[in-house]
């Protein structure tokens, strides 16, 4: 099959982000205990932190880390977490039916953060609490001292204030399972409120209001539109969330539901559009996309665990294992975002360690990389700078959820201090390699490029701890250059990596 894709320096999206590259670790599972947590390891340190898991995590080099949660927040009273931990108390965790001994709080989660060279982005509790809560936790985390919650900060060994910026008012509060679920115009008033409280703190805050928890909810997208009538002139961020399945086994659909993520990032930037007219505003809100990954593989066992089990402590739970399907999955997901840098400013991996993960660690044992961690990591380090607007011209097919689904998924960045263009590119195709011409215009002469090559003739191949190395990259010899002309090969069902020297 062929391929035309054209590069120019004018044609441009947008400087993208480095937050597009972010995690997200809740309180869920072995995410936290066992996962970035494991006092007694031979890898922790000496506040119990696992220094295998912290390389992998500074492999990935995400800018920021969402925490504690997800559905955990909702019913989460983040002073449980400070102050000695043979005083800490243990709570039942209502959204995922565990314990909670709560070891691991904000003190432990910002060292940790620090160390994964990672910012923090904090959720507030607006399901089972409110606006004194969130006042008095900004006020811990920000407040030099001289105060309450300061010097409580102080006596609880740090001096200094973390001087978090980005902050979530909530989590998912349009899903009914959520701890506090509220209707839009509940939640859209009560966010405005803490807003404006918060605000009133400190003025230069980024503030992420929930949005829909997918495109599926009944009440998408009338509930972005109402929450931002209520709060748009005093928020930064509205959160999307989606998860992408594949129980049917249908390789073709799978890899088309990135279409359906396009869909919904452009709805929603037509509502915040819309919005911004209605209400006269002057300031941009954009998007935050702080839930997202693959998430099907062992996800009805483990909701009907759920139900059953008698709160136990950090269980195994949703400890998906990605194989190479998911690889070109992944590369999809990211290109959409990268294609959508001038709307999406922050993106979030959920989660980084062990739940629907990147990062996979045994207890007591070893930590490795799973199939998801390369075009993760291959992004955030060389997906860096201005977002290209690309003409492609490839064939495609149709899908449940587009009708043209183009068989070439591509992505251009161009990195100017580098002197650099990176293309990501999948082939949708299960049995036909892609040749694509590539025309680059207007950055001047093209030097050399390297192909980096993601390829297993086993769709479902796994990276496990006996076998870590399944799925892993190579170098490629899909790229040539002739008499300044570029063309790239494509294996059939393959992830790539071009990087083109300038």
């Amino acid at each position: 099959m062929k391929a035309k894709v054209t590069a120019h320096a004018r044609y441009i999206i947008a400087d993208i982000d480095k937050r597009l590259y972010g995690s997200f670790l809740e309180h869920m599972g072995r995410a936290v205990y066992t996962g970035i947590y494991e006092p007694g390891h031979p890898q922790a340190d000496d506040t119990g932190m696992r220094q295998d898991v912290l390389e992998l995590v500074r492999e990935l080099d995400t800018p920021i880390c969402r925490y504690p949660g997800g559905n955990f927040v909702s019913a989460y009273n983040w002073e449980d977490g400070i102050g000695p931990k043979d005083q800490r108390p243990t709570r039942l965790d209502l959204a995922w039916r565990t314990s909670e001994s709560n070891q691991v709080g904000i003190h432990e989660f910002a060292d940790w953060a620090e160390k994964a060279n990672t910012e923090m982005m904090l959720a507030v509790n607006l399901g089972s609490r409110g606006l004194d809560e969130a006042r008095a936790f900004l006020e811990y985390v920000n407040h030099p001292g001289g105060t309450y919650w300061s010097d409580l900060r102080r006596d609880n060994g740090r001096a200094e204030p973390w001087n978090v910026k980005t902050w979530c008012l909530g989590n998912e509060m349009d899903g009914p399972w959520q701890v506090g679920h509220k209707t839009a115009d509940q939640y859209g008033h009560l966010a405005n409120e803490v807003a404006k409280a918060m605000r009133g703190y400190q003025k230069d805050l980024e503030l992420v209001v929930c949005g829909s928890s997918g495109p599926g909810m009944s009440t998408y997208p009338q509930w972005e539109s109402t929450v931002l009538e209520h709060t748009y002139e005093n928020v930064d961020l509205i959160s999307l969330h989606m998860y992408f399945e594949n129980y049917e086994k249908n390789t073709a659909e799978y890899l088309a539901l990135p279409e359906k993520l396009d869909s919904y990032i452009g709805t929603i930037s037509g509502v915040i559009d819309f919005i911004k007219s209605k209400n006269r505003a002057k300031n941009d809100v954009k998007i935050s996309f702080d839930e997202w990954n693959v998430w099907y593989h062992n996800r009805k066992d483990d909701m009907e665990k759920l139900s059953t089990w008698d709160w136990p402590f950090a269980p195994p739970l949703l400890e998906d294992v990605y194989n190479f399907e998911d690889v070109l999955q992944v590369g999809c997901i990211l290109n959409t975002f990268i294609r959508r840098s001038d709307v999406v400013r922050v993106a979030c991996i959920a989660q980084l360690v062990n739940v629907i993960a990147p990062i996979m660690t045994a207890p007591n044992g070893d930590a490795w990389r799973q199939t998801i961690f390369y075009p993760f990591q291959f992004a955030s380090a060389h997906g860096r700078g201005t977002a290209l607007r690309l003409d492609v011209d490839c064939a495609g097919y149709a899908s449940d959820v587009a009708s043209n689904v183009s068989y070439l998924d591509i992505s251009g960045v161009h990195n100017a201090d580098a002197g650099t263009l990176t293309f990501f590119a999948i082939n949708r195709h299960g049995d036909e390699a892609l040749d694509v011409d590539v025309a680059i215009d207007g950055f001047g002469t093209v030097k050399s490029v390297t192909h980096t090559l993601i390829k297993h003739d086993d769709l479902n191949a796994v990276n496990t701890q006996a076998a870590p190395n399944t799925v892993t990259p190579k170098n490629g010899d899909g790229a040539r250059l002739d008499d300044g002309k570029l063309t790239l090969t494509l294996p059939p069902y393959s992830y790539s990596m071009f990087n083109v020297q300038l």
